[in-house]
């Protein structure tokens, strides 16, 4: 499959060098002639698509062959209808740089494609650029396809001590370590993790390591077992056997549902914090009277330091293969995002091409 790619895509570049034309200068998005398979999103059908133009590179764009892909929840809330996003999905992967500074490195990418130029981003806060895409989720095609186009900017090149499986991971570890960049918990404070999916075990790791005694708090007693054998300090219950007491200091809401926000406010103690990892499509309603009456701080906590994720799995202070349940080729993609949907499983992988 490898050879078949780079042929394919020595011929894609030939083209433009034949016409004198730089597909990073390019202006269009893609060229039709060129076709890849991809997972394709309309409304909330999805797809494989074999004839999908491969992407050309803006300004400052890289095309980086995707070789593995991580199927997220934020995935199967946008096939839901969450941002009404339509295009490739995708945003946790690693590849290979096919040009730029990181030419034939493994490399995985930060999914806000942002300016650079705006206030916002000149302010620090490029995350929040008000005319960023997004990664397979906003305006941007992202990577359960063949090829996917990244701004150099936004590519980290992997250790060689990462294993690829280690460091499909770094952009749902980063999202956890942006709970510590935030600067919203304390060493030795009470913290309860809601949900015992794959965001709320990598959460519940770093907190812990992080020095806070951390309870996890799910619906799936297997899943509460892996993260027990990954962490023997954690602590752990069921939802039906956890009685909220409000006397967490923090509590972070890995649910990926509706009621994650209304449980939690049940398990925060008066001036404590809520954090809200769960993006969930359509609307919710909610009585705000007891944030107000017991003055409980509620943050988003969104996409992560990538440096701070990869230096986390390269010390080994977070697991992330036993996480691992099930693995489809691209072939079979859409059988992968049924199963994540559909089975009680933590990660699924999707493998795309050969390293």
């Amino acid at each position: 499959m490898q050879i078949q790619q780079t042929e394919r895509l020595g011929t894609y570049l030939n083209c433009f060098s034949e016409t004198g034309c730089s597909p990073a200068a390019s202006s269009h998005a893609s060229f039709s002639e060129w076709p890849m398979k991809a997972i394709h999103l309309s409304g909330t059908n999805f797809e494989l698509k074999r004839d999908y133009p491969i992407p050309v590179p803006r300004q400052g764009e890289v095309l980086v062959r995707v070789v593995r892909a991580g199927v997220c929840e934020t995935d199967l809330q946008l096939i839901q209808g969450y941002m009404g996003f339509e295009g490739v999905l995708g945003h946790e992967f690693v590849g290979v740089a096919e040009s730029g500074s990181f030419a034939g490195q493994r490399v995985v990418g930060e999914i806000n494609c942002s300016c650079w130029a705006c206030d916002t981003c000149r302010s620090g806060l490029p995350t929040h650029c008000p005319s960023r895409s997004v990664l397979g989720i906003l305006g941007h095609d992202g990577a359960f396809a063949e090829y996917v186009a990244v701004p150099e900017w936004n590519l980290h090149a992997v250790p060689d001590v990462l294993s690829t499986d280690e460091a499909v991971f770094v952009e749902p570890v980063a999202a956890a370590y942006q709970i510590l960049k935030q600067r919203l918990v304390e060493r030795g404070q009470s913290v309860v993790v809601l949900g015992d999916g794959r965001l709320g075990n990598l959460c519940a790791q770093v907190i812990a390591d992080y020095g806070c005694k951390v309870l996890v708090v799910g619906k799936h007693a297997a899943k509460l077992r892996i993260l027990q054998a990954v962490n023997p300090g954690l602590e752990t219950a069921l939802l039906e056997n956890a009685e909220p007491d409000r006397s967490a200091d923090v509590v972070v809401d890995c649910t990926g549902s509706s009621s994650g926000l209304p449980t939690a406010l049940q398990h925060v103690k008066p001036w404590g914090t809520v954090i809200l990892k769960t993006t969930v499509a359509g609307e919710q309603t909610l009585a705000l009277a007891p944030i107000v009456i017991d003055e409980v701080r509620v943050v988003g906590s969104r996409c992560g330091p990538f440096s701070d994720a990869i230096s986390g799995l390269q010390s080994g202070r977070v697991s992330v293969t036993p996480l691992i349940s099930e693995r489809f080729d691209l072939d079979d993609a859409t059988e992968a995002i049924n199963v994540t949907a559909c089975k009680p499983v933590l990660k699924v992988l999707i493998d795309v091409s050969a390293e």
